[in-house]
């Protein structure tokens, strides 16, 4: 029915101008005013969903946000858990109703903490020591942060009123970032289809729970190697790999056992919820990315929150056309970090001095005292427009994934100083393909960071490479954006996706590598090389016996 009234009013539309020539002007404005009448009353149908949403706080947020903007554009109801004391997630929200849950400690203050102390051990410079040192000290992080989670989700499982306003309000599937795991958790006790927005889960890259993942050029998150790997490399890959394994076992995993077992019919454990996941909406591409094997549920969105850079606020743009043709250099180390330790920032201040570029500086600690009258020092910078404005020349960064993806998008060669987490692996794609320059944090001084600096300026590839990355990334049959919400809403029009998902997880280990398949063969084979021998045998013991009858 619905069908046919549509070829109707098509119908009516293509014969409209032949109609309408027949007809005088006021009869012509009446018939345009009944038309409009119809469109009003007739408006689009709207399959919005209902989503509960279990983000990950900080800039894993920031990610989040943009997609929600886009869901909610697009006429689906979302409801958020949060923190009390959330850094970056507001109780209210024209995008979405909250549900605010109390965490023993913020954090803030904790990460803070972390990240000063991380520096400060990277400034040692490389040893196995400050790798023991720096190793732990993550692991305590991450073990305290998943516990404080593990226990405000205890908490609003017992919160009845919660729990049965969870259950009542119908909700068409769980959008969560599994870099911590309640929402997978909760999704499952609530039995909903779940949606991934991921880049990592509780221990690395996601692909190694998902996907055959050969150690051979394969490179494991902190390893610090790409796809092209030695002997000793492979071996360095293979140690790198066990300290992920003991991390989820032994780290995560205890975490969230109380939870499981109090909570899930028949426990459950991480690894599992994490492959029963319907869709994997993966911040990544493989213009950025190294070639692996993959699976049919992960949907690549690297770049989805890229889009064309907006004219700069008038002051700004002052200060970067005044750059004339030598253009900008600008610098930031990401929403969690404010400021680089003194010595460091007054030697980069000395080197951006000398430099003929300007330069805007993110940087929100004590004034580098070395700064020349072309650096601008600036609390908060518009990062993308400032990277799709045709002056920049090179962004200096710290490698997070937002940063280096849109770096990409815009075509601007990076300068990386690493701090922690996935920022060297990020920059070490770039490096790898001539697009970006690496200066380890124990290693930057005027010398190196000038050189560095004046590298990416003048030597033309940089930037050549990078270009040529940004025209790969952006050809594309579909926007990352528009893949995401089309297999979000995809899994809501379907209840779910099992049929993308591979049933290999649910195999005993001797199965997934057939290793009781080789010991059947194995023993086949020998099986019937002992009986020829036998045979081979008995026919010449016969052959004897009877030439020695013979002779007696």
């Amino acid at each position: 029915m619905e069908d046919l009234f549509t070829d109707k009013v098509i119908y009516v539309f293509i014969s409209l101008p032949d109609i309408l020539g027949t007809m005088s002007l006021h009869r012509v404005c009446g018939v345009f005013v009944f038309f409009s009448l119809c469109l009003i009353s007739f408006p689009p149908h709207c399959h919005g969903g209902n989503i509960l949403v279990f983000p990950v706080d900080g800039s894993h947020w920031i990610n989040m946000k943009i997609l929600l903007e886009e869901l909610h554009a697009r006429g689906h109801n979302l409801t958020v858990i949060r923190e009390a004391n959330s850094w970056y997630i507001p109780e209210k929200s024209p995008l979405y109703t909250s549900i605010t849950l109390d965490l023993k400690e913020g954090f803030e203050d904790m990460f803070d903490a972390f990240v000063q102390e991380h520096m400060k051990m990277q400034r040692e410079g490389a040893s196995i020591l400050t790798f023991f040192k720096v190793t732990t000290h993550f692991l305590s992080l991450l073990a305290h942060g998943h516990s404080l989670w593990t226990d405000a989700t205890i908490k609003m499982f017992e919160d009845q009123n919660i729990m049965n306003n969870l259950k009542n309000s119908k909700y068409d599937l769980v959008l969560t970032d599994p870099a911590m795991a309640p929402g997978l958790v909760l999704a499952k006790y609530l039995k909903l289809p779940v949606v991934l927005n991921v880049r990592w889960i509780t221990s690395g890259d996601g692909h190694f729970v998902l996907a055959p993942s050969p150690l051979s050029y394969i490179p494991v998150p902190g390893s610090g190697l790409t796809d092209k790997m030695n002997f000793i490399q492979r071996v360095k890959n293979m140690l790198f790999h066990g300290i992920i394994l003991f991390q989820q076992k032994f780290v995560v995993e205890p975490c969230y056992e109380t939870l499981c077992n109090k909570y899930i019919e028949g426990g459950c454990d991480i690894i599992s919820l994490l492959q029963d996941a319907d869709i994997w909406l993966f911040r990544s591409d493989f213009v950025f990315d190294f070639p692996r094997p993959t699976m049919p549920n992960v949907v690549y969105i690297g770049g989805f929150q890229c889009k064309p850079a907006q004219p700069l606020p008038a002051d700004l743009e002052d200060f970067v056309q005044s750059a004339g043709e030598h253009g900008v250099i600008i610098m930031t180390l990401g929403t969690l970090v404010n400021a680089l330790p003194k010595e460091i920032a007054n030697e980069i201040g000395s080197v951006f001095a000398k430099l003929p570029q300007k330069v805007i500086w993110r940087h929100k600690g004590e004034r580098p005292s070395t700064l020349g009258n072309n650096t601008l020092i600036v609390d908060w910078m518009p990062q993308k427009d400032l990277l799709g404005h045709p002056q920049t020349r090179v962004f200096v960064a710290h490698g997070g994934t937002n940063g280096v993806q849109e770096a990409i998008y815009h075509g601007v060669p990076v300068l990386g100083i690493p701090l922690f987490f996935d920022q060297y692996d990020n920059l070490l794609r770039l490096q790898e393909r001539g697009a970006g320059k690496i200066i380890q944090l124990a290693d930057v001084n005027g010398n190196t960071f000038e050189q560095g600096i004046r590298e990416l300026l003048y030597r033309e590839s940089y930037r050549q490479n990078m270009q040529r990355m940004s025209r790969l990334h952006r050809d594309q049959p579909m926007a990352p954006m528009d893949q995401a919400v089309f297999w979000v809403e995809y899994v809501i029009r379907h209840k779910g996706a099992p049929h993308l998902r591979t049933e290999a997880y649910k195999m005993p280990w001797y199965s997934y590598y057939c290793v009781d398949v080789l010991l059947l063969l194995l023993t086949a084979v020998t099986v019937l090389l002992m009986s020829t021998v036998a045979v081979f045998r008995f026919l010449c013991c016969r052959r004897q016996r009877k030439t020695k009858s013979k002779q007696n």
